[in-house]
Order: C-alpha cells, then sequence, then structure tokens
C-alpha cells in the first residue's frame, strides 16, 4: 500500500439524476488529503440478474430514496473500508462483496458498494497525480472509444411509444473521436428536421434522442437511413446504425409483443424480422436481439449474423463474468455491455471484460437512462481499452457530459491516441464458429 492512499474519510449523500429521481453519492478522503467523488446512475430497463439498487420504498419519492443506502455507506462501509488502500482496487471492492454478504448485493445496495468503489479510484488518481484513464491502463498507445449514439429513442425510455428502445448512430468512417461527433451532431440535427417536416412533437426522450413518433417500428429505421442521407453520408460506410432492441422489455417464455404494431412473434418471428432489417438496413450492431430468458434463440440469432455484426448481451449478460463464459459455450452473443451498477464494484465489472475478450467478445462501456453529470465510465472505457462507448443521445447534458469528457481526453493523449474505428463491428466474430 501506498501509505498516502490511506482511506481515513467515506461521505455519502443523496443527489439527484437525469430524471430527477435520488441517488447517491460518495466521497472518499485519503491520508494525503486528497479525495475522489462519484455518483451512481440507475437503469429503467433492466435484467432480472442485475445487482440490486437499494431504494427505501414506502410513499416518499415514489419509494425511490436511497436513505438505506446511504446510511450503510455512512455507517458500516465506512467503518470496514477506512485504513484500506484506495490504490488496491481490488481488495477494496473484495471488501465491499464480502461485507454484503449476498449474491446480489441485496442488503448493502449496488448503489452504496458502487459509490465507494468509483470514489475510491477517483482518489487514488487524484493521490497518484494522474488522470484516472491513465491510472487504470498506464502509458503507452491509448485506444479511444467508438461512440455508439442514440438518434430516436424508445421503449422503457419513450413511454413505449416504439417497441424498440434505441435507435443509433456509429460512424465506422470517422478517423477520429472528435470527428464521430462532428457526423453525428449533423445527422441528430437532420433527423429533428425531418421530424418537424413530418408536423411530429419534437420533444425528447429519457437519453436525449428525439420522441418517436412512428407507426411502426421499421417507419423509424427508414427515418434514420433517411437522416443518415440528408446529413450528407454514406450509410453502411461513412455512418451505421445500431439498435437496442431491448427484448426482455416486450418478450418473455419465447412470445415477444410488438404493441406498436398490435402484433406477436414467435422467437422465430422475431428473428426472421431483424433478419430482414438486417438485410435491408445498414446495422452493424444489434443489443439484445432476443430476451433474457431466450437463450437458444439468442444463439440462433448469433449463428445467422454473428459472423458479419456485433450481437451484444446487456440484460442477456448483465456484465457478469460468469454468463459471459455460459453464453460464448452456447454460442450466443459475441459483445458485451458494461454497466458497473450491474455489478456494485469496478473490480467485477472489470472481471467480466477480461473474460470477456479472452473469449474474443467485443465490448462496450454503457451509461444508464437515468444518468448525472459524473463521467467515471470515459476513464473506465479508455483505461481499460473497451473500444466502444454508449451515453445515449446528443442532447442533454448529463449525456453531452461525457461525450465531452471524451473529447478532452483525447486531445490532451494526442499522438496516443488511437481511434477504434471500423474494426470494432466487422470480420469474423461469431463465436464458436
Amino acid at each position: 500500500m501506498t501509505p498516502a492512499c490511506e482511506i481515513r474519510t467515506v461521505h455519502a449523500r443523496r443527489v439527484w439524476d437525469s430524471r430527477g429521481r435520488p441517488t447517491v453519492e460518495a466521497e472518499v478522503g485519503l491520508r494525503d488529503g486528497t479525495t475522489g467523488r462519484a455518483i451512481v446512475p440507475a437503469g429503467a430497463s433492466k435484467g432480472r440478474r442485475e445487482a440490486v439498487e437499494l431504494r427505501d420504498g414506502g410513499e416518499r419519492f415514489g419509494g425511490l430514496d436511497v436513505q438505506r443506502a446511504i446510511g450503510h455507506v455512512n455507517g458500516e462501509i465506512a467503518d470496514a473500508v477506512r485504513g484500506l488502500a484506495a490504490d488496491n482496487q481490488a481488495a477494496l471492492d473484495a471488501r465491499l462483496v464480502a461485507l454484503d454478504g449476498t449474491p446480489d448485493k441485496a442488503r448493502l445496495g449496488a448503489n452504496a458498494t458502487l459509490a465507494v468503489s468509483m470514489a475510491a479510484a477517483h482518489a487514488a488518481a487524484a493521490s497518484h497525480g494522474l488522470p484516472l484513464h491513465e491510472f487504470l491502463g498506464g502509458s503507452g498507445a491509448v485506444l479511444v472509444p467508438m461512440p455508439q449514439i442514440q438518434i430516436f429513442g424508445g421503449g422503457a425510455h419513450a413511454g413505449r411509444r416504439v417497441d424498440i428502445q434505441d435507435f443509433m448512430v456509429v460512424c465506422p468512417g470517422a478517423g477520429s473521436f472528435a470527428q464521430a461527433l462532428e457526423w453525428t451532431a449533423e445527422v441528430y440535427r437532420h433527423a429533428g428536421l425531418l421530424m418537424r417536416a413530418r408536423g411530429a412533437a419534437l420533444g425528447v426522450a429519457d437519453e436525449g434522442g428525439w420522441w418517436p413518433a412512428f407507426d411502426s417500428n421499421e417507419e423509424a429505421l427508414e427515418a434514420l437511413l433517411a437522416s443518415i442521407e440528408r446529413a450528407g453520408f454514406v450509410p453502411g460506410e461513412q455512418v451505421a446504425i445500431a439498435l437496442d432492441v431491448a427484448a426482455s422489455d416486450f418478450g418473455c417464455d419465447g412470445r415477444y409483443t410488438l404493441g406498436l404494431e398490435r402484433r406477436e412473434l414467435d422467437s422465430d418471428g422475431l428473428i426472421e424480422l431483424l433478419l430482414r432489417w438486417c438485410d435491408r438496413f445498414p446495422i452493424v450492431s444489434i443489443e439484445d436481439p432476443l430476451a433474457e430468458d431466450d437463450a437458444q434463440a439468442f444463439a440462433r440469432f448469433t449463428r445467422a449474423v454473428g459472423h458479419r455484426m456485433q450481437v451484444v448481451g446487456d440484460d442477456f449478460l448483465v456484465s457478469d463474468a460468469a454468463l459471459v463464459k455460459q453464453a460464448a459455450a452456447a454460442g450466443a452473443a459475441n459483445a458485451v455491455l458494461l454497466k458497473p451498477n450491474q455489478r456494485g464494484t469496478l473490480t467485477e465489472t472489470l472481471q467480466c471484460w477480461e473474460a470477456a475478450r479472452a473469449l474474443g467478445y467485443a465490448g462496450i462501456v454503457s451509461a444508464r437512462s437515468g444518468e448525472t453529470e459524473d463521467t467515471t465510465i470515459v476513464d473506465l472505457v479508455v483505461g481499460w481499452q473497451v473500444g466502444q462507448l454508449k451515453v445515449g443521445s446528443f442532447a442533454r447534458g448529463e449525456r453531452m457530459a461525457k461525450w465531452n469528457e471524451m473529447l478532452r481526453v483525447e486531445e490532451r493523449l494526442g499522438a496516443r491516441a488511437r481511434f477504434a474505428g471500423a474494426g470494432v463491428f466487422g470480420g469474423d466474430r461469431a463465436v464458436g464458429a
């Protein structure tokens, strides 16, 4: 242990996320006087096997207050980690896991443990005089991520106005993160102009994407393709499409109800629909195409398209290393979404990424729909060399804070920066092929 990094103080407070709901912020102070601070986000679309986010229940704030989680941080968590080394993340997080004593953080709350885990990482980096991403990843060439950016919101993020949760763009033709944002800004602007021309209301969804006003899910894809073309880009070459189907939100037991289109499909029917879309539109990434309880269908879909595009597990894998190994053995998915609050500590999230990378999976570090100004995930995606970053749309301060911080990081890295580019989507990615 570096003596200066000894944890002396831990304090949590209630702050507010992008939905105006309570969440947990923690501050960790070290022996040398440096501090670190972090805020935990919250999801609307959640996998059933995620770590438990502890809420108070009752009537106040709709049962969503976090005073119990805050009490755990200021009480037994603070007592347990005081004197530990903030720059030994694995040992600190192991103490948090053991202290909770449950497989899903149900006793203390993943929002309590993650707040301390992230704040300690920030404190350690500050004590060493390094940006967090460099503290996590060291020196040398640095992989700068490809952004996935929502243009139209849907699913649980837009009152289920359309069934598909995220209609996103990626920029495989861009030469830098900064250029990818420039191109996305034009696509986002033209999508708004297109919606206005259609007479649609120009509200935004939870993550900042344009509020969907479509008669079918496919119509949203057509509008997204038109937005790319009207912005002056070549679809599939310069700018392509990524989808988050979030199928667990509208399906279980192999049955899927498309509420917008008033029809029900079985697993094969949904796969057939998605395959038609993949043939018709320049789609390079699909997240959660089937529900989390439909593993065999998930594997069938991966076998059908995994050699030519990214098939991402979110609710299906919930940032869990063991689930990634199971999925790889079954040939299901070839990429994992990494959300630290699905596990409750940074170390467990990193273990998932290390397992995924060893199995040939791609990775995406992701924000949640209930976000804050906290930019920790920018440091994680760079420090862990993940290659892709999903934050939401190109609007709302809690989203732009992360995109803008990534711009600063890329600029500071200078010649050391290596943009992930189109390679994160292409090639023979089929697991078990």
